[in-house]
């Protein structure tokens, strides 16, 4: 039996589901080293629970902590990104394949003259009828 789970692309993509770490993230990306103070600063919420996002990347390992002194800098780790990209890319490649079939399918068959499906061109529409109404609940 094939084991189709992967523990560190799990936390990797589990982490990349929040859209707080996500902007952590890029936050990253734009200054990339920068205190969880000053990472914490435009963010509406408390410095623990953006800690807490923090522990959530930094064990999927996509943010490395570093203490100097009384300061705690973080910066990006490309690996499990790397790892979800490959998987992801793996995806893109059997959908373009599988779009690409369904393209040369429609392309080699002849459309018909009459857009019409052919089973509805013997049926017509009904008539709805009307029920007579039934007893009022009111006493």
């Amino acid at each position: 039996m094939v084991n189709y789970q992967d523990a560190g692309l799990d936390r990797t993509f589990s982490a990349l589901a929040d859209p707080t770490r996500r902007a952590l993230l890029a936050r990253l990306d734009e200054e990339p080293e920068l205190t969880v103070s000053e990472l914490a600063r435009p963010f509406p919420m408390s410095l623990p629970a953006v800690m807490k996002h923090l522990d959530v990347l930094a064990e999927a390992g996509l943010v490395e902590r570093t203490k100097t002194g009384r300061s705690v800098t973080c910066h990006l780790t490309a690996a499990p990104m790397e790892q979800a990209m490959n998987w992801l890319a793996r995806y893109e490649r059997y959908w373009s394949e599988q779009l690409d079939r369904l393209a040369a399918f429609l392309e080699k068959e002849p459309w018909p003259a009459n857009p019409a499906s052919p089973s509805s061109a013997g049926s017509k529409r009904r008539r709805r009828s009307s029920s007579k109404p039934g007893r009022s609940r009111k006493k």
